[in-house]
């Protein structure tokens, strides 16, 4: 089974030097004996750079971020991948690699230049998340409900350039009315990488019924978030990640629901017992089909439908 997980932080312990991807339980939730004992067929590692390093510092940091991608995959070449194109993704399938993705979360180190865009494209970057909940030159945040702002023109230069480059629109961490002006400008399907139902738990980070709706007809998808507090209360388990799934499928349907671990960027306890590192995802797979979810859907949500709207965008 193709497994596809579209958000993971790990990338930040690497940076601060606490551990290296080869490295099996030197601490965190994803690493790369972890990634193929799970059967883990493709990653997304995502550039998060903490606001301390704005203004000033922020691309600098992200740089350091792509420097130490670059060396992981480099050292780590007989398991692991670049891709940068749909044909890379299937070469790494064909020779049994994990392919790995590069994302920005938080176009904020983007400093408001639209060539520092296009330089992150040609550095691999292949996805970017707009905001990471706070405002910055694109739009507002999540977190920046008292506004209500969304696109700046900035914004709208920036996700018409990366619909030309090929670059996947990911709208996690965004606000609202950032949302719907991306539904607006954009042409391309677009994610929300790690994000979950509102209406099962009315986090600002997680989606409405009718967000949800807009980003199925634009052909994307909604990777789940096993954050408990994106969950919601008492739902913090395996069947809290399926009740999310099943609400958000009978809305959308299954083809639009992937998986967005979060690994590494939460504290062990906001994890379900049963999904505490990436070695644990086919565990989910065994839970949709005990619940008579078809092999197709499982397949789908699993990794193929995450896949296939970003070779669509890619090329």
């Amino acid at each position: 089974m193709f497994i596809m997980d579209a958000h993971c932080d790990t990338l930040m312990d690497i940076v601060e030097g606490k551990r290296r991807l080869a490295d099996k339980d030197k601490g965190g939730q994803l690493d790369l004996p972890r990634m193929i004992e799970g059967g883990v067929s493709a990653q997304i590692f995502a550039i998060y750079v903490p606001e301390e390093y704005f203004p000033g510092a922020g691309t600098r940091r992200a740089l350091q971020f792509v420097d130490t991608f670059y060396r992981e995959i480099e050292d780590n070449s007989d398991k692991m991948v670049f891709v940068k194109t749909g044909s890379d993704v299937e070469k790494a399938r064909s020779e049994g690699k994990i392919a790995a993705f590069l994302s920005i979360e938080g176009g904020e180190v983007l400093e408001g230049r639209i060539e520092l865009l296009r330089i992150f494209y040609r550095l691999g970057v292949r996805l970017m998340t707009l905001t990471w909940s706070l405002r910055n030159e694109i739009a507002d945040g999540a977190f920046e409900e008292r506004t209500q702002g969304g696109l700046t023109r900035f914004g709208i230069q920036v996700v018409e350039e990366m619909d030309r480059l090929g670059m996947v629109v990911d709208v996690s961490h965004l606000s609202e009315a950032g949302f719907w002006d991306v539904i607006g400008v954009s042409k391309k399907p677009i994610i929300a990488s790690h994000s979950n139902s509102k209406t099962l738990c009315p986090h600002p980070r997680n989606l409405s019924d009718d967000q949800a709706e807009a980003i199925a007809r634009k052909g994307g998808v909604i990777g789940i978030n096993f954050a408990g507090f994106f969950l919601g209360r008492g739902n913090r388990s395996l069947e809290g990640v399926i009740n999310h799934i099943d609400y958000l499928s009978e809305i959308i349907g299954p083809r639009h629901i992937g998986l967005g671990s979060d690994f590494d960027g939460l504290p062990f306890d906001e994890l379900p017992d049963e999904l505490k590192d990436v070695s644990k995802l086919p565990r989910i797979a065994d839970k949709l089909a005990a619940q008579g979810y078809s092999d197709k859907d499982i397949k789908g949500i699993m990794g193929e439908n995450m896949l296939r709207v970003v070779k669509s965008v890619i090329g």
